[in-house]
């Protein structure tokens, strides 16, 4: 094979202002590109050598590749050689997406969900316990505790929330003896499959033993549940017919391996998809995995609380409760314990939340007077609130929608408090550094405090050696991100709130961590906004990504990073139509060398920056 080019070799480049710009440029080294302002520093550092390695690259994919991206145009330059693939780390925000986070963007937090998947310690979310095994016998006292003559289905899951079509699942259970399955919530026979979307995600259970729970029946249960949790991997689901609504189940989770005995509550097993909030299997279901949603805010919706729920209140509802809709309040009014004619102010905060936001599956007894006497019947009490949400989901008007949003605002999710998961992935819990600690806890927790709380995490035996890869990449990217000053920041700070700097800095530290060899980073002033203090362990860690065999052009000012840099490339003599051409280039002691180079006459002091002697007094206000 031929020797590969040790330099990077532009001929002619005449990109914006550059006038027929030919340089060499070494491999492997750090290089810095400064200049005054508008000479021509990004035109050859952004425009044409970055440019020309990605139309390089995008050249090189195929044809039906290429149509979905399409193609950039070629720089103006006669000929580059020597040219490595290239990546470009600007002083941008990372963009405007709610969901992108420190944590995300460097990969952290995708080594922090399989670590709290792997070695973390489930929990009870109702009673903070730590989750036990189920055992077989268990299992079948929770079945056979329902009332006699339940109509049960024993489900094997199969495959929960993943994509594909699955036709040889289907033929394979229908080999295995087993007739129907449901898939996506209906019922299926298996020698008739459903066509299914490759690219939607689908849960498929294999139907393992249809019962009704009456005398005797113990012996056959075991045997299926026995089946079940061999064929649903220590899962088990019994999907429990409602007498009253037809063709209506109610499913109950059961797992050989994770359940509170203490609740009577299976869970499925941790996996890492359950502790992203960019996944449904993880995404809190108020907010999807937002943190926050547009909702009713109760201090727009009771803008008089001097007045009571009946009047009402509420100005969302306009009108006053009829007979029936008040003998459903005066059922919560008598569970909970409060007056309903008391003014809105006067109710203690139960009281509010129950009429608000409702009892959620709590079983209350309502009382209807009526012309033929009294009877009683029971149900549930959603709350205004979650009757509000369905009329503005469905309202079509544009009015209608109106109406409701001036009683909304922008606010933390309710049902997870701003953590944006569910509450089975927050009852997951690592040990370290002295503190307990759930993946959004961790997330909390600043760069500096998460580095510390890694760096002690207690785990031992299995779970030590499952966590030790994951740990090595969390504990490396946490140190990088030291290494540029981000100490201050936490994993869960987004994206769009970040500085440009921040944002440049924290991309440095992802490629750092990719471990990529060969490649040409070109950077636009990292050291913006950075603490002088901070300076040399950002250098530290560009000359770590040039010792990883990578070429390093940094367009800067600092003198810092000039000084620190192998090779200076100097644009002038001005700015526009006054610059475009190289005036130096070499080591700083050539640079300042140079009589026609304004940055070499600062750094060899020829010309100086004066400290004012006299300076004028701060005007402060009154």
């Amino acid at each position: 094979m031929p020797d590969q080019p040790d330099v990077i070799s532009v001929s002619g480049a005449r990109e914006h202002n550059l006038q027929d710009v030919t340089l060499e440029l070494p491999k492997g080294r750090l290089i810095c590109f400064t200049g005054v302002s508008g000479s021509g520093k990004s035109s050859l550092a952004f425009d044409t050598l970055y440019a020309e390695g990605q139309r390089r690259y995008i050249e090189s994919l195929s044809s039906y590749a290429r149509q979905f991206i399409g193609e950039l145009p070629k720089p103006d330059v006669d000929q580059i050689s020597g040219l490595a693939p290239s990546i470009s780390i600007q002083q941008k925000t990372s963009g405007w997406n709610p969901r992108s986070t420190v944590g995300t963007i460097t990969q952290i937090h995708d080594y922090v969900r399989v670590l709290f998947a792997r070695a973390g310690t489930p929990h009870c979310p109702a009673c903070d316990r730590p989750i036990t095994a189920q055992t077989r016998e268990q299992m079948i006292g929770q079945i056979l505790s329902l009332p006699a003559d339940t109509r049960i289905v024993l489900l094997a899951p199969k495959i929960q929330g993943q994509k594909g079509e699955y036709k040889d699942l289907f033929a394979e259970l229908q080999r295995q003896g087993f007739a129907r399955a449901r898939v996506d919530g209906q019922w299926i026979e298996l020698s008739q499959p459903p066509e299914l979307d490759r690219y939607r995600r689908h849960d498929i259970e294999v139907v393992v033993d249809r019962l009704v729970l009456r005398e005797g029946i113990r012996p056959r249960l075991s045997e299926a549940l026995e089946l079940a949790l061999q064929t649903g991997d220590d899962t088990v689901i019994v999907a429990i017919a409602d007498e009253k609504k037809k063709d209506t189940w109610r499913d109950m989770l059961l797992s050989s391996g994770f359940a509170c005995t203490h609740c009577q509550r299976s869970f499925t097993p941790p996996h890492p998809r359950m502790f992203s909030f960019n996944s449904p299997a993880g995404m809190c279901p108020g907010c999807d995995g937002l943190g926050e949603r547009h909702d009713f805010d109760p201090d727009l919706l009771v803008p008089d609380p001097t007045r009571n729920f009946l009047a009402p209140c509420v100005t969302a509802l306009r009108t006053k409760p009829g007979k029936w809709r008040k003998h459903l309040l005066q059922g919560v009014a008598e569970h909970v314990g409060f007056d309903l004619k008391a003014p809105w102010r006067d109710l203690p905060k139960a009281a509010r939340d129950a009429l608000l936001f409702g009892l959620g599956d709590t079983h209350l007894t309502f009382t209807w007077k009526g012309r033929r006497g009294a009877w009683k019947h029971g149900g549930q009490w959603e709350g205004v609130v979650n009757e509000l949400r369905t009329k503005y989901r469905k309202a079509n008007s544009t009015m209608v929608r109106r109406f409701y949003e001036q009683f909304m605002r922008q606010a933390t999710c309710s049902t997870c408090h701003g953590a944006r998961l569910r509450p089975e992935s927050l009852a997951v819990k690592l040990r370290g550094h002295g503190q307990t600690a759930n993946i959004h806890e961790v997330s909390q927790l600043s760069i500096a405090d998460a580095h510390a709380f890694f760096a002690d995490l207690d785990v031992d035996g299995i779970r030590a050696t499952i966590a030790a890869e994951p740990l090595k990449e969390i504990r490396a990217r946490l140190q990088f991100l030291l290494e540029v000053g981000l100490d201050y920041l936490t994993l869960d700070r987004r994206a769009p709130t970040l500085s440009g700097g921040e944002s440049q800095r924290i991309r440095l530290a992802s490629q750092i961590g990719c471990g990529l060899m060969g490649v040409l980073y070109v950077l636009d002033e990292p050291s913006i906004g950075l603490h002088a203090r901070d300076n040399k362990r950002l250098l530290t860690s560009l000359q770590r990504l040039r010792d990883m065999g990578n070429t390093v052009i940094v367009v800067e000012h600092d003198q810092d990073t000039m000084e620190a840099a192998e090779m200076i490339v100097d644009f002038g003599p001005g700015p526009g139509v006054r610059g475009g051409r190289v005036v130096a280039h070499g080591t700083v002691h050539d640079v300042a060398g140079a009589d026609e180079s304004l940055t070499g006459a600062y750094l060899s002091g020829r010309r100086t920056i004066e400290i004012p002697r006299q300076r004028r007094p701060i005007q402060r206000p009154d």
